[in-house]
């Protein structure tokens, strides 16, 4: 027989659900400031090795393995995650975030700075209102995640495809698929990365932190890159 009253429970449920909310509050803080660390960190390299021509030649001469060294990275450290230290996590989505740079470096000869601002600017109105809404919706997104998650591989097949035979009508088609297929997945892992914390049991441990940043992070850049894609101004 339990000794508490109807109203005392009702209270405890009340104080059970603001330690979730404020444990999910600081769980995504965590992670959009790992997130903005990384996107810093990108943003400076890039910067840097476009400044530099002997770097930016280096960049372009090894474009390839820069890029299987990201999709190694980001693979590694969302597959390791559960044996990985707060540390090692740290550093390997911080090495992501500079190769990230280097690659990302190579725009600024193909795109006007005012563009790349530009599309930085629509890409981060975009990225926070389809956040806010997988934050704040009631619907369950789980039912995005089959059309979400091929569009996403399609739009990686495309774009090496893109890269090795540039054509300009498949440079709009995927700009315009890009921006659909990433804002969608923003919302969606937004809220995913919520039902992740709790089914770590709230748990606000670094290395989860981090691979949220990360899979946020990735949604970011690729938005950013559809973006450019389609009102990017390119240099004469």
């Amino acid at each position: 027989m339990s000794w508490e009253s109807p109203g005392w429970q009702t209270a405890r449920a009340e104080v059970s659900d603001i330690l979730v909310q404020e444990s999910q509050r600081a769980f995504m803080s965590r992670v959009y400031g790992w997130m903005f660390a990384g996107l810093t960190v990108t943003g400076l390299v890039a910067l840097f090795a476009a400044s530099s021509e002997a770097v930016l030649t280096q960049v372009i001469q090894w474009r390839w393995p820069l890029f299987f060294a990201q999709l190694g990275l980001a693979w590694g450290l969302s597959g390791m995650a559960q044996r990985l230290s707060g540390l090692v996590a740290g550093a390997l989505f911080l090495l992501y975030s500079i190769i990230t740079g280097l690659t990302f470096s190579v725009i600024f000869l193909i795109y006007t700075s005012a563009s790349i601002s530009n599309a930085f600017l629509l890409t981060a109105g975009t990225f926070g209102a389809m956040s806010i809404f997988g934050t704040v919706t009631k619907k369950n997104l789980s039912g995005w995640a089959t059309f979400l998650i091929m569009g996403a591989i399609g739009c990686v097949i495309a774009s090496v495809v893109q890269a090795i035979w540039p054509n300009p009508m498949l440079n709009f088609v995927l700009g315009c698929a890009g921006v659909l297929v990433f804002a969608g997945l923003t919302a969606y892992d937004t809220q995913k990365l919520r039902e992740m914390h709790a089914g770590a049991g709230y748990s606000s441990a670094a290395t989860l932190s981090i691979v949220g940043a990360l899979v946020l992070y990735i949604d970011f850049i690729n938005l950013f890159i559809s973006m450019l894609r389609l009102f990017g101004d390119r240099r004469r």
